[in-house]
């Protein structure tokens, strides 16, 4: 039986935020089988109005994106729902681009991110 199912998480919705479409489909494949509800974003300020109407369970943003940052989407989404669960992911930049920030993410994975990790992370940030 799935871990999530029997969890009674099958339901949860995670956005995934990210320019590239390759990794975005990548992280459907991982989530999807495990009962989320995956909803794939390439502009970040999409996924800030969507937020605003439909607030997900979690959040997994990419951080060098154009137009906003995935800091930036941090820190709107933060001042909307201060308890908003969020992962930042990066290839580019290291967990100490947000060491000083004033809000931070709940988690950081360096890309190229172990499928394995990322579904052990997603099970502990979002099963109730």
């Amino acid at each position: 039986m799935n871990l999530f199912r029997k969890k009674n998480i099958a339901t949860k919705t995670v956005f995934v935020v990210d320019d590239e479409v390759l990794l975005l489909d990548l992280a459907e494949e991982i989530l999807t089988p495990l009962g989320c509800a995956v909803r794939k974003f390439l502009d970040p300020e999409e996924a800030l109005r969507e937020f605003i109407k439909a607030q997900p369970d979690l959040i997994l943003t990419d951080y060098w994106m154009p137009r906003m940052s995935g800091m930036d989407l941090i820190r709107e989404c933060r001042r909307l729902y201060p308890k908003q669960k969020i992962v930042l992911i990066s290839g580019t930049v290291d967990g100490e681009v947000f060491a000083d920030a004033p809000v931070k993410p709940d988690r950081f994975v360096a890309k190229p991110y172990d499928v394995e990790s990322l579904k052990r992370m997603v099970r502990d940030l979002i099963v109730v």
